[in-house]
C-alpha cells in the first residue's frame, strides 16, 4: 500500500515510524511539515516566526497556512493509498480536506490540552490514536474513533556505548521545574547526575536558542542525537524518566528499558507496561529518588536483572512495529467526513 507519513520532525522519530510501515510491507513516502530547510532555513524561521511572537509583536499563524499549503500540496503529488500523521494540530482545513475519502489515522503524542485541536476537530479528522489514557477516554465517551496507542522504542537504532559503563546517574530531556528540582537534589546529596539537552546547557549558543541568561548548576552537556542519547542511557548507572504534568508516558520510557537502561521513572502506574522492581525502578518523592540513585548508581544493587528484564519486554510489545499494525487497523474503519 501507498503510505504517507505527514509528521513534525522531533528528534527524527518519523524515520523509525516509516521504518516500521516499510518493514509491514508498505510503500512509504514521508513529508515533514515543520521542516524549514537546513541552518539558513531555521534562521529564516527564527526571524519570521518565533521572534515577532516572543515580542509579542506577531503570531504563528502565517506559519501554519505555509505548513498547510505545503502539506496539502505534497497529498496531491503523492497520491496516497492511506495516511499517518502525526500530531499535525498546526495544519489547517485545507490540509484534512485534501485527505478526504482516504483511509488515515492521527497519531497524538500530545495531550489534547497541549495541542490546538479541539474534541469538535477530531471529530472531523478521525479515526484518533493517542498516547494518553484519559484523553482516550474522553474521546470515546464523545463518539470518537479512537484508540489508546502508547509510544515506542526504535529498535533500529541500536545503541553502540563505548568504554566502560560509568557511575553517573543521566537524564536526557528538556528542562521542566519539576525535573530541575530532582536533579538539583540529587546534585546536591553527592549523586553524581548529569543532564543533557539545551536547556540545561551553559554554553552561550544554547542560551541563545533557549532565551536565557543563566543556566542551572548541576553538570550538564549540550544537545545530543538520538542515538547517542540511546548511548548516554545505555552506559550510565542509571537514567532518569521524569514527567511531571503528563499522563501519558514519555518516548523515554520505552527507549530507556529498550537499550538496557536501569530506569527511574517517576510513575507508579507504569505496571501494564512494565513490572516495577524488576524491569523498571518507581519512586513518588524526591526522598525515595536518592534511596535508588544511592543503591542502584553507588552501589550498583539489582542492576544486571533489571537490564535485561527490561530490554526483553520493550522488543517483545513496545517497539514502533508493534504501534504500526494496530494504527493499521483504524485504515479499516469506517471514515467520517471531514469538517
Amino acid at each position: 500500500m501507498r503510505v504517507l507519513l505527514v509528521s513534525p520532525g522531533f528528534h527524527g522519530y518519523h524515520s523509525a515510524i516509516s521504518a516500521a510501515l516499510s518493514a509491514r510491507g508498505h510503500d512509504v513516502a514521508t513529508h515533514v511539515y515543520d521542516d524549514h530547510g537546513g541552518l539558513m532555513g531555521r534562521a529564516a524561521f527564527q526571524v519570521r516566526h518565533q521572534l515577532p511572537h516572543k515580542l509579542g509583536a506577531g503570531s504563528l499563524r502565517r506559519l501554519g497556512r505555509e505548513e498547510t499549503e505545503r502539506a496539502a500540496s505534497v497529498v496531491e503529488d503523492a497520491r496516497p493509498e492511506a495516511v499517518l500523521v502525526v500530531k499535525g494540530d498546526t495544519l489547517g482545513p485545507q490540509f484534512w480536506e485534501s485527505l478526504a475519502g482516504l483511509p488515515r489515522v492521527t497519531w497524538l503524542y500530545d495531550e489534547l490540552r497541549r495541542t490546538r485541536y479541539s474534541v469538535d476537530v477530531l471529530t472531523g479528522i478521525g479515526p484518533i490514536a493517542t498516547y494518553s489514557a484519559r484523553d482516550h477516554e474522553a474521546f470515546a465517551s464523545a463518539g470518537l474513533d479512537s484508540r489508546h496507542l502508547p509510544l515506542a522504542y526504535d529498535h533500529r537504532l541500536v545503541p553502540s556505548p563505548t568504554g566502560a559503563r560509568t557511575h553517573r546517574v543521566s537524564f536526557v530531556g528538556a528542562r521542566y521545574p519539576v525535573r530541575a528540582r530532582a536533579l538539583t537534589h540529587l546534585h546536591d546529596h553527592g549523586v553524581p547526575v548529569v543532564a543533557y539537552g539545551r536547556d540545561w546547557s551553559k554554553h552561550p549558543v544554547d542560551r541563545l536558542r533557549t532565551w536565557r541568561i543563566g543556566a542551572p548548576s548541576i553538570p550538564a552537556e549540550r544537545d545530543v542525537s538520538r542515538a547517542t542519547a540511546y548511548d548516554v542511557m545505555a552506559s550510565s548507572a542509571a537514567t532518569l524518566n521524569l514527567h511531571g504534568d503528563q499522563d501519558g508516558f514519555t518516548m523515554r520510557t520505552f527507549e530507556a528499558s529498550g537499550v538496557g537502561a536501569v530506569q527511574l521513572v517517576d510513575r507508579t502506574d507504569i505496571e501494564p507496561l512494565y513490572e516495577p522492581g524488576a524491569e523498571v525502578l518507581t519512586f513518588s518523592s524526591q526522598d525515595e529518588l536518592l534511596e535508588l540513585c544511592r543503591r542502584v548508581a553507588l552501589e550498583g544493587s539489582d542492576a544486571d536483572g533489571i537490564r535485561v528484564a527490561a530490554r526483553r519486554r520493550t522488543l517483545a510489545e513496545h517497539t514502533f512495529d508493534h504501534r504500526v499494525a494496530v494504527l493499521e487497523g483504524a485504515w479499516d474503519t469506517p471514515r467520517q467526513s471531514t469538517s
